[in-house]
């Protein structure tokens, strides 16, 4: 799957391409499933070439996970027939390369591992750079999509409140995740304040909430967001550049085989359908992931 030009679904291509080979200190799998995941529609569109410059022509899809079949030179504790989940490139393929990965826990289908990889590392990464520490309240705009369903429980974990908003149709799921519960519309703000205090924001959804998110915790500093490119002049931090995806999906393999992580997967989809997959994504209201299945 590729596209030769930025704009909308409609760019992109199913076409037959090159394999692609592993570098030095990369592997190689064969694609059984992909995550399907907000920045994929951002790059198609060109809006976040910085985080992710790229070349035209260009492949589609960062999360992956399959069987190993291909182990580049200096790579150790990985070997050919293993199944793995991780990040690289073009992973809306037969066959992907892949930069970081993990053994994929016990018990988990290649579909629900797919949708793992990028959502942990943002999760983990926004949190830290939040500041929410153990015993405060962490407000989550957007809560029960992909990110927020990881963010809801790795917060609950560490001992954290979370406060997270979302339609009336998710409230008990993110229930289910040991949050409480707000809906979105007119006024929640203030059933978000009959709820409790918050110390820290998080705005996932991009949907023109920052002021408000600003004003319940009384400080730009204290909110992030992942999904509204004009939080800055608000004097809230984008957060849209990668940490350590190795560390991340390695705390990821553990938390999802302590029982303490999981993302449900709401639809997967065939590469033919990846422009259905993007239109899905752009439109929001997930609960939990999506992904495409090889």
């Amino acid at each position: 799957m590729n596209f030769a030009e930025f704009g909308g679904p409609d760019v992109l291509q199913l076409i037959d391409a090159e394999e692609p080979h592993a570098g030095p200190g990369q592997i190689r799998i064969a694609v059984r499933a992909a995550g399907v995941n907000p920045v994929d529609w951002r790059i198609r569109e060109g809006q976040v070439l910085g985080a992710h410059p790229i070349e035209l022509p260009a492949g589609v899809g960062l999360d992956a996970s399959g069987v190993v079949d291909e182990v580049g030179e200096g790579v150790e504790g990985v070997e050919v027939g293993d199944h793995v989940f991780g990040e690289g490139s073009s992973t809306y393929a037969e066959f992907a390369v892949l930069s970081a990965w993990a053994r994929m826990p016990e018990g988990l289908t290649f579909e629900e591992a797919a949708g793992y990889p990028s959502v942990v590392e943002t999760a983990l990464r926004i949190i830290r750079e939040v500041g929410v520490q153990p015993g405060q309240t962490l407000l989550v705009s957007g809560a029960s999509g992909g990110v927020g369903s990881a963010v809801l429980q790795i917060a609950r974990d560490r001992g954290i409140t979370v406060i997270g908003t979302a339609g009336a149709a998710n409230q008990d799921y993110l229930r289910s995740l040991g949050a409480l519960a707000a809906t979105y519309g007119e006024g929640w703000v203030e059933r978000v304040r009959q709820i409790g205090h918050v110390d820290a924001a998080l705005d996932l959804a991009g949907s023109g909430v920052i002021r408000e998110l600003v004003e319940l915790t009384g400080d730009p500093q204290k909110v992030i967001s992942i999904a509204d490119l004009a939080a800055p002049e608000l004097g809230v931090r984008f957060s849209g550049v990668a940490g350590s995806v190795p560390e991340a999906l390695a705390e990821a393999a553990d938390l999802i085989s302590r029982g303490k992580l999981h993302i449900p997967v709401e639809k997967s989809y065939t590469l033919a359908e990846a422009s259905a997959a993007h239109i899905d994504s752009q439109a929001g209201h997930t609960r939990g992931r999506r992904v495409m299945v090889v």
